[in-house]
């Protein structure tokens, strides 16, 4: 490709509107015979330009100043020229001013792909979802202030480093009080959302290289907390002089029996209850996270609760239930009246209905799946827990069989 023989850069001058004797300087990029202009934003008096070399007439600080400029704006168009034949991309004169001119997709910054990624998700993603993500955005932008000492940098400028300074920023960030405000978990989160857009920006080809390509995010696994069959009974039997804690007590033991997470409960309404195959009562319902259908059987102990406020004046719903914040600070006080020793919140429940109603009692972990309104079965083994009890009563059957096979034998 003989790119050198079609490829010309010269500057020119334009008589000026507003002053008379001063010439606006331009400088014109012709490939192909097809020609772009750019306003180089400079002047220069009649007398001081030489038309032929395309450069200021004269010694004077201000001429070398202008020539030293006209230097560097020309060796950059050279370099867009040889960034546009290194990237095997159309090489045009229009191509090379958009370069120039950092109006091309190699050149949108940070804030580019945020506010396109953030713009498209806000009417896919849940309200709760798209929070997570603003905040993501928040620490982004405080980074870039204390690292780059800059509001927004380009996306070629991303790289390994970027992202290991990131995470370094992540862990050492501290709120008023000089205490930690993330965890490693909480961490690894911002960096996954961020992950999220780097890929976008890779798919729509705003940059050539992923830097996440060699980062591998590192979640800590915890144990998730559940009530046993012991405590679940404990908070049942438990009865509160509390208005308000007697009101969220019955809404996270009908979550325990239903497996509704807080928002499903809150939005639960009476047109989503009725008759099912078997002549029960069944809820059908959409979960609000996932958007997927969910059919459950309505447990006794979960009916007897619909029942108890079944004319109790709620502004929605059908329970009493406040705001999430609020129910999980009395769940502490519940867990503290009960004695049970646990950071319990209202998803716990949900944890609770999976473990201790669903798979402890011998039902299958498919249908566990489809009662949580999981898409995947692998997220609800995130949820199933093997319990002691559980293990002791399968082994119990295991012996009981060879026992039997013993016996026949005999």
């Amino acid at each position: 490709m003989k790119t050198n023989q079609t490829f010309t850069v010269i500057f020119f001058t334009r008589k000026s509107r507003s002053v008379a004797n001063l010439l606006s300087i331009y400088v014109r990029i012709t490939i192909l015979g097809k020609r772009a202009e750019i306003s180089l934003k400079r002047k220069i008096d009649a007398g001081q330009w030489d038309c032929a070399k395309g450069r200021g007439k004269g010694r004077s600080e201000e001429i070398r100043n202008l020539n030293a400029y006209l230097d560097q704006v020309q060796a950059k168009l050279l370099q867009c020229h040889a960034q546009l034949v290194q990237e095997d991309k159309i090489v045009s004169s229009n191509a090379i001013k958009m370069r120039f001119l950092g109006e091309d997709k190699v050149s949108r910054t940070l804030m580019d792909l945020i506010e396109y990624h953030n713009g498209n998700m806000v009417h896919v993603l849940k309200p709760g979802t798209m929070k997570n993500y603003y905040t993501t955005e928040k620490y982004l932008k405080r980074f870039l202030k204390s690292n780059f000492k800059q509001e927004d940098i380009h996306l070629k400028q991303l790289n390994y480093r970027f992202i290991l300074d990131l995470e370094h920023y992540l862990r050492k960030c501290t709120d008023k009080r000089k205490r930690l405000c993330l965890n490693n978990n909480g961490v690894m989160k911002h960096l996954e959302r961020f992950k999220k857009m780097v890929n976008l920006a890779v798919k729509l080809e705003w940059v050539n290289k992923n830097p996440f390509d060699r980062f591998q995010l590192k979640f800590n696994k915890f144990d998730r907390v559940f009530l046993t069959q012991r405590e679940l009974r404990l908070i049942e039997e438990t009865e509160f002089k509390q208005d308000r804690l007697q009101y969220i007590k019955d809404c996270f033991v009908f979550s325990c029996y239903t497996g509704l997470s807080y928002v499903d409960v809150k939005e639960l309404t009476w047109d989503k209850i009725a008759k099912g195959i078997d002549d029960r009562n069944w809820i059908y319902t959409k979960r609000e996270k996932t958007d997927e259908l969910v059919k459950i059987p309505i447990l006794p102990q979960a009916w007897e609760i619909l029942e108890k406020y079944r004319d109790y004046p709620t502004h929605n719903g059908l329970l009493p239930i406040c705001s999430n914040q609020k129910v999980n600070t009395y769940l502490k006080e519940i867990a503290g009246a009960c004695g049970i020793h646990k950071n319990i919140t209202f998803h716990v429940a949900r944890h609770t209905f999976a473990t201790t109603v669903m798979l402890s009692n011998g039902v299958p972990i498919e249908t566990v799946s489809k009662l949580l309104g999981h898409t995947k079965l692998s997220t609800t083994q995130i949820y199933a827990r093997v319990i002691d009890s559980k293990i002791s009563e399968d082994i119990g059957n295991l012996l009981q069989r060879f026992m039997e096979r013993e016996s026949q034998s005999a």
